[in-house]
């Protein structure tokens, strides 16, 4: 649903003023995120300048890495005040900085913990700011869209009803798409993907996701190893294969595979995407990994461990709106995959979920049904919308 606000047609012509970006991503979701729209915003003003807080993405795309995009890559209650201070020095610098280049709008993308208090400050100096990658206010508090749209002209949303929530409280905001459901083809190929990897084409593959950030793996990879001993006791031919997002990473699961007496695990440098293509079942850490895995049609069982105290207060403060935290289950608006999340996830537990995956065709097609709805659904062009309606606020 579209609210309050016009996109222009994807042909519109090039324009000739260049733009000066400012602009923030949060991790290396967001730096792909931001890459592709300034990408398309390039196409239409060749011109166009960009500074901020960049990944590799970004970069690739002429943009200026002012700071270190490892400098936002924080999550937890707890874990974010371990770096509070240099987090909020950083949003002082970014403030300070924009503030004097005066660009003709910033962009913050996701990491909306440092974005929209940086976003409020700089539409008090008069700059014209975008929110792209709404917070999850759905998940949180509604109430707190109206806060948002005091800091922003404009947010992207990824999800449609969002715009929604935002119209409520007079918010400008955008259902433009998720750039992922347009890079992910509608029907993905295993065995293609199994080649690439040099995996076996037969039999049974589970691909685990401990996560990307050494924090995540830390608390769940050695469960994730026990859960694949299990489950090689009931099917001694079941193959398994994890992903190791950095080489760090991969050390750290190299040594817990060691400790854990399992030989039978492969690790592989990267390639999350075509490790949860080629698989039959992804057990998988609470994350953008899960939508990937959705838009890949991958049937899946989620889990997630955050800090015991980061937990206590989400529980006590009943910050938590919605009864799923898994991206499917959100979009679905119902339970689909499995989410065992804290004390539930054990070995038996989410071997169990993952077993019923493979052995039953209606458990694993129930779910791979509405994935196919969802990707319809957000499968939007969604890098040219968003360009398009960044170009319509500051008048192309």
């Amino acid at each position: 649903m579209f609210s309050g606000f016009a996109v222009w047609p994807l042909s519109m012509s090039l324009t000739s003023t260049p733009l000066n970006i400012g602009i923030v991503a949060g991790e290396a979701s967001g730096d792909i995120l931001a890459a592709g729209l300034l990408r398309e915003l390039r196409d239409r003003n060749p011109g166009m300048r960009a500074e901020g807080v960049a990944g590799p993405e970004m970069i690739a795309t002429g943009c200026n890495d002012l700071w270190p995009l490892e400098k936002l890559s924080v999550m937890g209650l707890v874990e974010v005040l371990a770096h509070l201070p240099e987090l909020l020095r950083l949003r002082r610098d970014v403030v300070r900085h924009f503030s004097s280049t005066r660009p003709d709008v910033y962009i913050g993308v996701d990491a909306p913990d440092f974005n929209l208090g940086l976003e409020l400050r700089l539409k008090r100096r008069g700059i014209r700011t975008v929110q792209y990658v709404s917070p999850s206010i759905w998940a949180w508090r509604q109430s707190r869209a109206a806060k948002i749209g005091r800091g922003t002209d404009l947010v992207l949303c990824l999800f449609p009803f969002e715009p929604e929530i935002y119209a409520r409280h007079g918010v400008n905001a955008v259902f433009v798409g998720h750039p992922l459901a347009d890079l992910i083809p509608p029907n993905v190929d295993t065995h293609a993907a199994r080649a690439s990897l040099n995996l076996a084409g037969h039999g049974k593959l589970v691909a685990l996701l401990p996560g990307s950030r050494m924090g995540e793996v830390s608390r769940l990879a050695d469960t994730f190893i026990e859960t694949a001993n299990w489950l090689r006791k009931r099917d001694p031919d079941l193959q398994f294969v994890i992903p190791a997002a950095t080489p760090r990473i991969r050390d750290f699961l190299e040594a817990r595979l060691t400790a854990r007496q399992s030989d039978g695990i492969n690790i592989v440098d990267g390639r999350s995407r075509d490790v949860m293509a080629a698989a039959d079942a992804v057990l998988l850490a609470s994350g953008t990994a899960a939508l990937e895995a959705m838009l890949l049609k991958r049937p899946m069982v989620v889990s997630y461990r955050v800090s015991a105290l980061t937990y206590f207060l989400v529980r006590a403060l009943r910050l938590l709106k919605l009864p799923y935290v898994s991206l499917p289950n959100v979009l679905a608006r119902k339970k689909i995959v499995p989410e065992c999340l804290q004390g539930d996830a054990r070995p038996e537990i989410l071997g169990e979920e993952i077993l019923k995956l493979l052995q039953d065709p209606v458990a694993s097609g129930r779910q791979t049904q509405v994935f196919d709805e969802i990707h319809a659904t957000l499968r939007r062009n969604a890098n040219a919308r968003a360009a398009d309606a960044v170009l319509q606020l500051t008048g192309g």
